[in-house]
């Protein structure tokens, strides 16, 4: 069996409002409906966890106008994702969410305290994903002038990650005694600061409640770059990875493996997630119709929503609106989604600029996965098969017609196949992710 998880690119944020089956999203993103809809249906089919993404700025990189942003809704409006956590678990019973939470938003106290304060409301079923954020206007929101340097920020993270760690273990397991004869609360004894002073963070502790039901939340990371990829041997149970083939993803899970192991952790104990946008049909041919549609549509965009994506995964370091469409692009990776760009440049070779974006498509690719719910189901479990795990993070169009081909389709065939769980055999989110 292997892995599935649902990111949620769009965040708690306006999701596509243009398509013929996007119903009343423009007016109703900021509601609960659509969301608790997306995470009963995802526990309903297996689902490990939902992912959801977040940013914390409106980006006017771009011919230094916030026009595209709003204009089209890319990453705006967006609302914090934190508060949605509880909700979610109400609604259900077994299934993980992991919100994202930034190092350069939240001090390590804060964000500490609010996971452990997650983990308790959603009764352990929470998990946050660790990230250093892209670009200067999210910094300049918190204090920078602009962003630190790409791999200096990663330092910064591995710092806050041991800071949150300490907060998190600054309470034994049984220092809550709840002894009303004593009586005792707590045993001081077993609580103790943590008297961190470090280069970025100095920070007295403890943590000022008591461990949730997994201790520390699940921790995901989705850099892929060489100090995201250190990060995530350190410190993460899960990881979002791009898959591009299956070499690719084989080599790749094969790297972190062994990063776990320099790291003094089993490999095992990271599960990474290769995000994959399968497009299901209810016949191959009207998949593969669908994916030409699709395709098709992705050529035709507004050229200012491709030069927006790339100006944004630069770190807001690179206006690719002043370049010229009909000559080869300079290669320039700037200060933020590194690997991103590196993967634009990868596909851009022997091509001008116009044609370069002409063809840029989905950040995960199909992976071939296109046809019926069974044609995919059992292509995903090939790949798997090859790849040798864990799992797949799916990152379709955001609407109800996709929940309903991805979780009562695509996710029926492989239950029905023995591919996916069919239960949750544990009461925490950890625990079932661990469970193989």
């Amino acid at each position: 069996m292997f892995h599935l998880g649902w990111f949620l690119g769009d965040s708690y944020g306006i999701h596509p409002w243009l398509g013929p089956w996007n119903g009343h999203s423009k007016d109703e993103w900021m509601k609960p409906g659509l969301y608790v809809d997306l995470t009963t249906s995802l526990e309903r089919a297996g689902f490990d966890f939902l992912f959801i993404e977040d940013t914390a700025m409106v980006e006017d990189t771009l011919h230094g106008s916030m026009e595209t942003s709003l204009k089209y809704g890319i990453m705006a409006p967006k609302n914090d994702p934190l508060p949605l956590m509880p909700l979610l678990t109400a609604a259900t019973r077994h299934i993980g969410i992991i919100s994202t939470i930034s190092t350069i938003q939240y001090p390590p106290f804060l964000a500490a305290r609010m996971m452990t304060s997650l983990d308790h409301l959603t009764e352990g079923r929470a998990g946050m994903n660790v990230v250093t954020s892209v670009t200067n206007r999210v910094a300049q929101n918190f204090g920078y002038d602009e962003h630190m340097e790409h791999d200096e920020r990663y330092i910064q993270a591995e710092e806050w990650m041991d800071v949150c760690t300490k907060l998190w273990n600054s309470w034994d397991p049984d220092a809550y005694v709840g002894d009303t004869e004593t009586p005792m609360l707590v045993d001081h004894t077993k609580v103790r600061t943590i008297d961190h002073v470090g280069t970025y963070f100095k920070v007295r502790g403890p943590l000022n409640t008591m461990p949730g039901p997994q201790h520390r939340p699940v921790i995901g990371q989705a850099g892929n770059s060489i100090p995201g990829r250190d990060l995530a041997a350190k410190h993460a149970d899960t990881m979002l990875a791009f898959g591009t083939s299956v070499e690719q993803m084989k080599a790749f899970r094969e790297d972190m493996r062994q990063r776990m192991i320099t790291a003094g952790r089993k490999p095992d104990d990271l599960k990474v997630m290769f995000l994959a946008t399968p497009i299901i049909g209810a016949t191959d041919a009207e998949a593969q119709a669908k994916a030409e549609r699709m395709s098709k549509a992705a050529a035709e965009a507004p050229l200012d929503t491709k030069l927006w994506g790339l100006s944004y995964v630069s770190g807001g370091t690179v206006d690719f609106g002043k370049f010229s469409l009909d000559e080869p692009l300079p290669e320039i990776i700037g200060n933020g989604e590194q690997s991103s760009l590196a993967r634009f440049y990868e596909r851009s070779k022997g091509k001008t600029f116009g044609e370069a974006l002409a063809t840029r498509g989905s950040v995960g690719g199909d992976l071939g996965l296109v046809g019926s719910a069974d044609t995919v189901a059992v292509k995903m479990g090939e790949i798997m098969d090859e790849v040798g795990g864990d799992g797949f993070l799916i990152y379709p169009e955001m609407n109800r017609l996709t929940m309903a081909e991805i979780c009562d389709g695509l996710g029926a065939a492989l239950q029905k196949r023995g591919l996916v769980r069919t239960n949750y055999e544990f009461p925490t989110f950890r625990e079932n992710l661990l469970a193989f």
